[in-house]
């Protein structure tokens, strides 16, 4: 079974996805950044969309966009088989209950599998731009929804309530700041939020991973 894909651009940088237990892990490096994540399988729609020149599995909660894969790259012998491999590791982690821990708290609230959080656009005007462009009062209202279901929004309270400010005034400069501002400060519980809120990562990076 194929659990790890590369996928390389000459202008988009290089893409590597590995699926590791109940996570799919994501590396995206480019010249002059590097981004990674762990987004959680049960998290996922197991049925990807095409969406030219990409393939995309989206968040089952809000639908968003959460992983895009360029398709048939490197080859479509290798594509394949990793699709297929994450679409049964989603459909095994979804049939097994997988997300929640037994105590009703979700699995992996401690933040990425990653030693560090994942790295977005320095902060400044390109961020505000992202956020300004994707911010959408019912994508944030179902990113809230879902971090209150699994318990995540007891953990980050101050992020929760910069969340509800901008659902209610998503043009409003000041809230998109406090948002930025708010993320920063979750260290590395930004994982556990990423990881049950995908569309956060559209948000904030203006772009699905």
């Amino acid at each position: 079974m194929t659990t790890r894909l590369v996928q390389k651009r000459f202008l988009k940088g290089t893409r590597e996805f590995e699926i590791l237990d109940d996570v799919v892990n994501v590396e995206v490096r480019s010249a002059l950044s590097k981004e990674r994540v762990s987004v959680g399988l049960a998290t996922l729609d197991p049925e990807p969309v095409v969406n030219k020149p990409y393939l995309q599995f989206n968040s089952r909660a809000g639908g968003s966009p959460v992983l895009s894969l360029f398709l048939d790259e490197p080859n479509s012998e290798e594509f394949n088989a990793f699709v297929d491999a994450l679409k049964l590791r989603v459909v095994e982690q979804q049939n097994t209950g997988g997300g929640v821990a037994g105590d009703g708290q979700p699995a992996g609230l401690g933040g990425n599998s990653f030693d560090e959080p994942p790295k977005f656009a320095e902060p400044g005007e390109d961020r505000l731009r992202h956020v300004r462009e994707f911010a959408d009062p019912g994508k944030l209202a179902d990113a809230i929804r879902v971090l209150e279901t699994y318990g995540v929004s007891d953990d980050v309270p101050g992020f929760i309530a910069a969340l509800e400010a901008l659902q209610k005034d998503p043009e409003n400069e000041t809230c998109m700041v406090q948002l930025l501002e708010a993320f920063e400060e979750l260290g590395i519980r930004q994982g556990a939020v990423l990881t049950y809120a995908p569309y956060i990562s559209i948000l904030l990076a203006g772009k699905p991973y």
